[in-house]
């Protein structure tokens, strides 16, 4: 699990589809839906890790890019 394609494709095998329009807001989802998923024992902890740290690393770039378009 290397990139956000690599999470999206976990989500849809349990019928997670996450479009809201905004990147940044795909992603809070994303990591909303894994939490859920995780909870309910669908995935091993190793894959949830490595699907929060790929949204993490995500989140953070979009927040970067967000905040070096508003100066």
């Amino acid at each position: 699990m290397r990139t956000m394609y690599d999470v999206q494709q976990l989500l849809k095998k349990y019928g997670t589809y996450v479009h809201l329009g905004k990147r940044i807001w795909d992603i809070e989802l994303m990591s909303i839906e894994l939490r859920n998923i995780y909870k309910n024992e669908m995935i091993d902890k190793p894959t949830f890790i490595k699907a929060q740290l790929v949204l993490k690393s995500e989140h953070r770039k979009e927040e970067k890019k967000e905040e070096e378009s508003s100066k």
